[in-house]
Order: C-alpha cells, then structure tokens, then sequence
C-alpha cells in the first residue's frame, strides 16, 4: 500500500501495514482534496481460474457508513502475479474513516457482476486520525433513519440510536430525527446545568446500551481450543471482555469466565441471573451511578434557586 495526497506522497509513518490503517489528518498539507491509494493483492491463482465462474474481475471498494460515499476501481494483473490498480479518495465526498476492501466478482450462471470472493482482512483509511491505528473504541455516526439512502434504518425509526457490532469497529448510530436537538446538546459543551445534565444523562445512557451490546457480540460465537475450552476473541472484543468479566463474573480468570458463559448459556441454567451482571458491569464502565448523583444534585440545586425566588 501506498499513498499520495494531492500528488505528494504521504509519509510512511502515517501508514501502518501490521494495523492495515492509513491516517490522513497530518498529511503534511493544511488542506487537501484528493488521495490516491495504490493496492496490490495476492491470490490463490488456482482458484480463481479453476471456479464455475467467467469474466473474473477484482474491484478495489472504498466505503464509509458515515457519508454513504462508495468508490470502486478495477485491479489488473501485474508482472509479480499480484493485482494491483490505483483508487481515489475524494475528500469532499468521506468524512471520516474509510473502509478500503477488495471484492471479486464474476459472471456465475449467466448473472454478471455476483460477488464470488472478499479481501481476508480490510484497510481502514482515517481522515481525522493523526496516527494510522486500526483499533478504535467507537464509531459514532449520525444519521437521518428514514433516510432512503440508509434503508437498513428505517426500521428502527422510533428510536434515538442503535449499536451495530457487526463490524472491526462498533458503531453507535444516532438517529438525527427522531429527538429535536439531541445531537446538537451532545456536541455542546458548557451551557446551562440543565444542558450539562441532559448531556450527561443521554450520555451516559447511550455508552450503557453500548457496553451491554457490544459484550453480547463478544460472547455470542467464542472459538474453542481442541479440549472445548472457550477462547478469548480479538480486538476490539478482547478490549471488552476483559474490562466486564471482573464485573459480570468475579473473581475468576477471562479464560475460566468464558467457560462458565458458554456452559450456562449451552445448559440453559443461570443465564436470567447472568443478565444482573452485565448490566452492572456496563453501569460501571458507563459511569451511571455518579453521572446520575450529578444530574440529581444539579436538579436539587436549580428547585433550590427557584424556591429562593
């Protein structure tokens, strides 16, 4: 992978190959207009010619759920054997982080275009991030969910937000229509104390939804050893599991916890009771205790100003 902003190319150290990141906000331009991403992929050969398939073609597919944006272009095949081809970002078109992946498609039973084969593991191209890290905490995107654009929403119109973990990075989806004024009061800083607590409070409530849903998908599919032993997933999941189990089961190694998870949730016994401790586990890392003191001690405060008048 390379890259160039503009014309000039970005430094390696804003390009991580281990991490599969790219970070574009120190790019060594103030402000910029178009990034050119150069892909090379490697592929089982065999495969590929071998398949029930015709008229094989890689396509480099640059997306971002946060703008809805999508870009495609057409790998070749290069003297090494690898395919390889070029991609742009258009900066007014990604706001700010990027998925860069690699899609196989074919003609399968005389349908053109069907995708037959994916990259293993996607590039994550960051506008707003100053190093090129893959793991991030959260993504938070804001969106209208009656939009026809974002069609998987619509369902969930009712509701102010949703978590989505299905992805390298979960994403916590505000819905810009369904509360007048919510993103605007959790952007804000400052205000008035009943603008802090509101702030607080959605806060507060949103990380706790959050935790509760992103534990649920870490623990919904755990791998097992050759012994049955339940395995401690990656990423972002790992980072999870590890901050909650000490709440939701104490005293007992990550390893020993997860077995007790799966027995419970396999042998249908204790898993109503397991429930008590996931919710106080993503209470604590939510902070809703103190952040509920707070909202309380601010609203005694204000009736307390008022009586005074």
């Amino acid at each position: 992978m390379s890259v160039s902003v503009d014309g000039r190319e970005l430094p390696y150290s804003m390009i991580s190959a281990s991490d599969r990141a790219v970070a574009l906000h120190q790019s060594g331009r103030g402000r910029w207009d178009r990034a050119r991403l150069k892909v090379a992929v490697t592929f089982p050969e065999g495969e590929v010619e071998e398949g029930p398939w015709s008229d094989v073609v890689f396509l480099a597919v640059l997306s971002e759920k946060a703008t809805n944006a999508r870009s495609t272009a057409v790998l070749s095949k290069a003297a090494d054997g690898t395919m390889q081809g070029t991609i742009e970002l258009d900066r007014s078109l990604y706001f700010r982080r990027a998925t860069l992946g690699v899609v196989v498609v074919a003609t399968v039973d005389g349908v053109p275009g069907r995708s037959v084969a994916t990259a293993t593991q996607d590039w994550y191209v960051d506008l707003q991030a100053s190093a090129p890290v893959r793991q991030r905490e959260i993504e938070i995107v804001e969106v209208d969910f009656t939009d026809e654009a974002h069609g998987w929403l619509r369902p969930y119109k009712d509701s102010a937000w949703i978590v989505e973990t299905t992805g390298d990075v979960p994403t916590v989806y505000l819905n810009i229509a369904a509360v007048e004024g919510l993103t605007e009061a959790l952007h804000g800083t400052g205000g008035s104390p009943a603008e802090r607590m509101l702030r607080d409070l959605a806060t507060t409530q949103i990380a706790q939804d959050a935790w509760t849903a992103m534990f649920h998908a870490a623990i919904s599919d755990l791998e097992t050893d050759e012994d049955g032993t339940p395995l401690v997933p990656k990423g972002w999941r790992e980072s999870v599991l590890r901050a909650m189990l000490p709440d939701v089961l104490p005293g007992r190694q990550p390893t020993d916890a997860l077995y007790e998870i799966a027995e419970r949730r396999s042998k249908g016994y204790g898993w109503s009771e397991l429930q008590t401790g996931v919710q106080f586990a993503a209470g604590r890392r939510s902070r809703a205790t103190r952040n509920l003191t707070n909202a309380v001690r601010a609203l005694q405060h204000l009736e307390g100003k008022g009586d005074a008048r």
